[in-house]
């Protein structure tokens, strides 16, 4: 699951999103780094950030088989809905991820899934493997 991690704290270093939260008792504000509107020669388009995370159940066996028991998928709010979803370093949907600044490690938070789903239950599913009972949160 330490791949797993990674890969989502190194996603959200480059969300679009504004990252405003509270890290080691200080206010931080770090804008994102990714354009919100993307120019093509087809066209303009609003970037989005989706994350699919895969949750495992772990085996006891001496041969470990993992089991999917569901996957999360949750939608980042796009930059120009900052103020409604992390308007300021304690109203956040982001936690201080796994990086340290002194060995020039580079700046990584962690989306916290029930914060961003107190803001709109739409936009974090849970679906359940199988996946025949599952129904959109709204």
């Amino acid at each position: 699951m330490k791949l797993q991690l990674w890969l989502t704290q190194y996603i959200c270093s480059i969300n679009l999103l504004g990252i405003r939260h509270i890290r080691q008792g200080e206010a931080v504000d770090v804008p994102g780094s990714v354009a919100p509107v993307l120019n093509t020669e087809r066209g303009v388009f609003l970037t989005t950030t989706l994350f699919v995370k895969y949750n495992y159940a772990a085996s006891d066996d001496a041969q470990p088989v993992n089991s999917l028991e569901s996957v999360t998928v949750a939608a980042v709010p796009h930059r120009y809905l900052q103020d409604r979803y992390n308007p300021d370093a304690n109203t956040t949907i982001w936690r201080a991820g796994r990086n340290a600044p002194s060995r020039g490690e580079a700046f990584r938070v962690r989306l916290v899934f029930r914060l961003l789903a107190e803001r709109a239950a739409w936009r974090v599913q849970e679906i359940p493997m199988p996946s025949d009972e599952f129904e959109w949160r709204e």
